[in-house]
């Protein structure tokens, strides 16, 4: 699927990741990485920030051990790490250039499903703070069964809450970890972000800038409707 045929496609359900695609909280994550490791003395493994995009905070917590050489932390790491997102997020949920626009326009005509990592509650708090909650149909997090990104299972569940055949929905993304997710599960994607280089830039159908690219609001007003 090539940018030139997505855009000439419309979807019959969007499936929206939440960090850093609805939400503005990827610095958040950041930031509690980094206070998690300072609370129990350690530093940041070089290029650390890259390799946590996306990934289960349960994951990251073993990721941050095992880079630091303490794997008897992981569960207290990944425990500190949550507590000190979900205050952060709290105190600052901020959506993502357009992403409100975007949902509101498509949930006129379309379902529309929420598949993160995070926990329900920090996801469902985020998005009725931010006015977004009740545009969607469903909401899909991991846990009794379902495993996180990059298994496809977030996504295999959303469109079947959904009600459409995995290659009629769409995913929209920033991590490289959800897009993976999500073309296992049969969608198309949209990458929110700049093109990687390299085999990498095929992860997205469409990469844009930001949800209010002026070719994607353009689409989606004559794709899906206004």
């Amino acid at each position: 699927m090539t940018a030139r045929n997505i855009l000439a496609w419309s979807p019959s359900a969007i499936v929206f990741d939440c960090d850093g695609t609805l939400m503005d909280t990827e610095r958040h994550w950041q930031e509690a990485r980094n206070v998690t490791f300072g609370l129990f003395g350690l530093r940041p493994p070089a290029g650390f920030a890259d390799r946590a995009k996306g990934v289960h905070y349960t994951e990251c917590g073993a990721l941050m051990a095992e880079e630091t050489g303490k794997p008897d932390l992981a569960e207290d790491l990944a425990a500190t790490l949550l507590t000190t997102f979900t205050a952060l997020v709290d105190k600052d949920p901020v959506t993502m250039p357009g992403a409100a626009a975007l949902v509101r326009l498509a949930a006129r005509h379309l379902p529309l499903a929420v598949a993160s990592n995070c926990p329900r509650e920090t996801v469902e708090t985020c998005l009725e703070r931010a006015g977004l909650l009740v545009s969607f149909s469903h909401v899909v997090v991991a846990g009794e069964g379902v495993r996180p990104k990059p298994e496809p299972d977030l996504y295999s569940v959303a469109v079947r809450l959904c009600g459409v055949p995995p290659e009629e929905a769409l995913a929209v993304e920033d991590s490289l970890t959800g897009m993976e997710a999500a073309r296992r599960a049969g969608l198309r994607v949209i990458g929110l972000g700049p093109c990687p280089p390299g085999p990498e830039a095929e992860q997205a159908d469409l990469w844009v800038e930001s949800l209010a690219d002026r070719e994607l609001v353009g689409w989606a007003r004559s794709r899906i409707g206004e």
